[in-house]
C-alpha cells in the first residue's frame, strides 16, 4: 500500500481513478449525479497555485483511498490550518487501517508545512468516523455549519 500526495501534474487516468472512487462517496450520501462536478474540483484542486490537495492511497495499481483538503488562514489560530474535506476509503478496503494510516500522513503533513490546525466535520450519526478521529485526539467543535450556494 502506497499513501501519496496527488502532483499537479497528475495523468488523465490518476485524475479519472480520483474522480470514479469519490463516486462511491457521493453514491452514499445519495448524489449519484456527480461525476461532472467531482471531476471538475479534482482538476481545478490540482492546478498551480490552488489551496487544495490530494492525498491518495494505492493498492495493487487501484485506487482504494483518498484525503481531499483545503488549506486556509484561521484569525482563530493565527495561522494556516487544513479544512479537511473527505476523507475516504473504498468499502471494500474498509476495516484494515487504511483511514489511519491516511490520517496519519495528513497529520505529519500538516506538521511538516506549519499548519496551526485540522478541522473537519462529520455526520452526527457517523460513529467509525467519529472513533478514528477521536483515536487521535481530534475533538468536538460546538458550532453549526451553514451553506449558501451561488448558482
Amino acid at each position: 500500500m502506497n499513501v501519496f500526495l496527488v502532483e499537479n501534474n497528475a495523468s488523465q487516468k490518476l485524475r479519472e481513478n480520483l474522480t470514479h472512487l469519490m463516486m462511491g462517496q457521493m453514491e452514499a450520501i445519495g448524489d449519484s449525479d456527480s461525476y461532472s462536478k467531482l471531476r471538475v474540483a479534482i482538476d481545478l484542486a490540482l492546478e498551480e497555485g490552488s489551496t487544495a490537495r490530494i492525498f491518495a492511497v494505492e493498492e495493487n495499481e487501484e485506487i482504494i483511498g483518498l484525503a481531499f483538503f483545503n488549506l486556509a488562514i484561521s484569525l482563530e489560530k493565527g495561522g494556516h490550518y487544513m479544512w479537511l474535506n473527505e476523507l475516504y476509503v473504498h468499502k471494500e478496503y474498509r476495516q484494515k487501517g487504511i483511514a489511519k494510516k491516511l490520517l496519519l500522513h495528513i497529520i505529519f503533513w500538516a506538521e511538516q508545512n506549519n499548519l496551526k490546525a485540522i478541522e473537519l466535520e462529520t455526520g452526527v450519526n457517523n460513529i467509525a468516523t467519529k472513533k478514528l478521529y477521536n483515536s487521535f485526539s481530534f475533538y468536538d467543535i460546538v458550532s453549526k455549519r451553514y451553506g449558501f450556494d451561488i448558482i
